[in-house]
């Protein structure tokens, strides 16, 4: 049989977008399922009723990832782990590196007492190594260069995050946050400005406009995961910003992949004005092309995690960037998209994808 995959975006439907997707693929005669993220807590029912229905019913699974420890992305990973046999778990846990960031935090002498802060900022990694624990899976760290079945990591660097945690606003007060606190005040407050003054302006083909914003260090913790299955450049993103995206793109050429020339992209955070600019969408997936491509004329898919009632998410000026580069994308909203190689579906009917806006955030 000839390789192909199956690449499955859930739809996480609350009043705020997530991201849940599983993964059937073959490449040399070997079939392995992969699940990244599972959504919130309730979503991991929906996860695991999906893999049972559409990939034969399975009791094991290869591998889990959890490209970063927001609960909207590793809270359905439980009902995952405790629901089937599996392989490995992939996930990167702050606390194991105490004794290294320790020096860098003002108010903790001791690497036992930050272990547990740390245990304690990010309760869904916490969770998951439990279980992981108690049922014998083993735990495998996501940094750059390690390959996960067909898939392998971009990003992030330990270097970088390691960095980010010391730098995140969910971490204990560090030297670095003492000296940006005012900074960050004020970084909050325009944001929030922002978000309440944003308004939806006419725009001509090919502008855009992004947000000077930059997403959480959380988001930029995200394991960018690239494989090549079928023919086909896959990018698995999670909710990665600039500098994670960045970092990935800066070592593709050291696992073969030549930059411009996604297949299927993964659209980060659920299509955010706060994780793209025009440079980074450039290096990727091209340039902007002179006009609008016509139907079924489209270059590569851009799938996008977002719930109906989610009224931030996606931006309307993302949706435009990706269709300036040829993009066909297709938004989750209510429903499970696949998108899959060698392997049609029976019942399945093609996605419909989202409509050229004529307007964005100004």
């Amino acid at each position: 049989m000839n390789d192909f995959f199956e690449i499955d975006f859930l739809d996480v439907e609350t009043d705020k977008s997530g991201d849940a997707i599983s993964l059937r693929y073959q490449v040399n005669g070997i079939t392995s399922i992969h699940v990244v993220d599972g959504g919130f807590q309730d979503t991991g029912k929906k996860v695991v009723e999906h893999i049972r229905q559409y990939y034969d019913n399975p009791n094991h699974i290869d591998r889990v990832i959890v490209t970063h420890p927001d609960g909207d992305h590793a809270g359905g990973l439980r009902t995952v782990l405790e629901e089937f046999r599996v392989g490995e778990l992939w996930m990167l846990r702050p606390w194991i590196y105490a004794h290294e960031i320790i020096s860098r935090f003002s108010n903790f002498s001791s690497v036992d007492n930050l272990r547990r802060r740390l245990k304690q900022i990010y309760p869904n990694l916490s969770a998951l190594e439990a279980i992981a624990l108690e049922r014998g899976i083993p735990i495998r760290e996501p940094f750059q260069g390690a390959v996960l079945g067909a898939f392998t990591i971009l990003a992030p660097t330990k270097k970088r995050y390691l960095d980010l945690i010391v730098s995140s606003e969910r971490t204990p007060e560090s030297p670095e946050e003492v000296r940006q606190t005012g900074t960050t005040i004020l970084t909050s407050f325009l944001h929030k400005a922002a978000t309440e003054a944003v308004r939806l302006l006419k725009a001509a083909w090919g502008v855009e406009a992004f947000s000077p914003e930059e997403t959480s260090a959380e988001n930029e913790m995200s394991a960018v995961q690239y494989a090549n299955i079928a023919g086909q450049r896959i990018v698995l993103t999670g909710d990665a910003g600039r500098a994670a995206l960045t970092e990935a793109a800066d070592y593709a050429p050291y696992v073969g992949l030549q930059l411009p020339g996604i297949h299927r992209f993964q659209v980060p955070h659920h299509g955010s004005r706060r994780n793209v600019s025009t440079e980074l969408l450039n290096r990727w997936l091209g340039s902007r092309l002179p006009n609008k491509p016509q139907p079924g004329q489209e270059t590569f898919t851009a799938v996008i995690s977002s719930a109906k009632k989610d009224e931030d998410h996606p931006r309307k000026a993302v949706i435009r960037a990706l269709i300036h580069r040829g993009a066909k994308v297709l938004t989750t909203e209510g429903k499970c998209i696949c998108i899959s190689r060698n392997k049609p579906r029976a019942g399945w009917v093609p996605a419909t994808p989202e409509d050229y806006p004529e307007e964005q955030e100004n």
